[in-house]
């Protein structure tokens, strides 16, 4: 594609390894060559191709965006926190819901390792706020958190700002009233994209890559309309065209 700002929006493009393994995640990665898009591996890939997939990926020159969702205990967060900086991912979360506390744990973890690594860079850590297969109904009667799902996602992104870490994972749809709260820098992650035509999915709150970008996405994460698509490479490139267009 030849376009002034192609490499700029393609850097905003998280495409999701959704895959049980690494041969078949390369494939994709082979697929994508030339694309300089940032790349997600989440808990499925991660758990089956290990630390060596991510290096891999970094060895390539790409922007990698380590999905594990980590929530537990300060301490066994600021130690996954170390150990996945030492990794050398440029970006890696956390759940909100496991407090101030917890999230603080994990930039203190990530200091640790630059501390003691100073060749290393410091990583985005985000926070989750709610997944955008969430409703409001799961919301409100199944986990138990009151009120409308932006209140909530709102929230937590107000403690992870003041928790000291750089963003969040949300809904598109959540993304003006976060950049309301937070400002225009503090990051948004946002799943949930699905272009014109796609299948919901498991996703309950979506919106279009144009969309999303409009409403101020610093990244929108894509999975199965580029990973389940006959030709994913075009998939990928159509989705760009539908963000430079804005």
């Amino acid at each position: 594609m030849n376009h002034p700002n192609f490499n700029e929006m393609a850097g905003r493009l998280m495409v999701a390894l959704d895959y049980p393994g690494a041969d078949e995640a390369q494939k994709l990665v082979q697929a994508l060559e030339g694309i300089p898009c940032y790349l997600k591996v989440g808990m499925q890939l991660f758990y089956a191709a290990g630390p060596d997939f991510i290096r891999e990926l970094k060895a390539r020159g790409y922007s990698v965006f380590l999905d594990v969702k980590m929530h537990d205990i300060p301490n066994t967060v600021r130690g996954g926190a170390e150990s996945i900086t030492r990794l050398g991912v440029d970006m890696f979360n956390v759940h909100a819901a496991g407090g101030a506390s917890m999230m603080r744990a994990a930039r203190e973890g990530a200091e640790a390792a630059l501390a003691a690594d100073p060749s290393l860079r410091r990583p985005e850590i985000i926070a989750v706020t709610q997944l955008t297969s969430t409703s409001l109904k799961t919301m409100n009667n199944e986990i138990g958190i009151p009120g409308s799902v932006e209140q909530a996602v709102v929230r937590y992104a107000g403690l992870a700002q003041e928790a000291g870490l750089d963003g969040v994972v949300a809904s598109p749809l959540e993304v003006p009233a976060i950049r309301v709260a937070c400002g225009s820098d503090f990051r948004t992650v946002t799943p949930g994209i699905r272009p014109a035509g796609s299948g919901l999915g498991d996703q309950t709150r979506v919106l279009t890559p144009g969309e999303a970008i409009s409403r101020g996405s610093h990244y929108i994460v894509v999975g199965r309309p580029i990973t389940g698509a006959p030709n994913p490479r075009e998939a990928a490139e159509t989705i760009l065209k539908e963000m430079l267009n804005v």
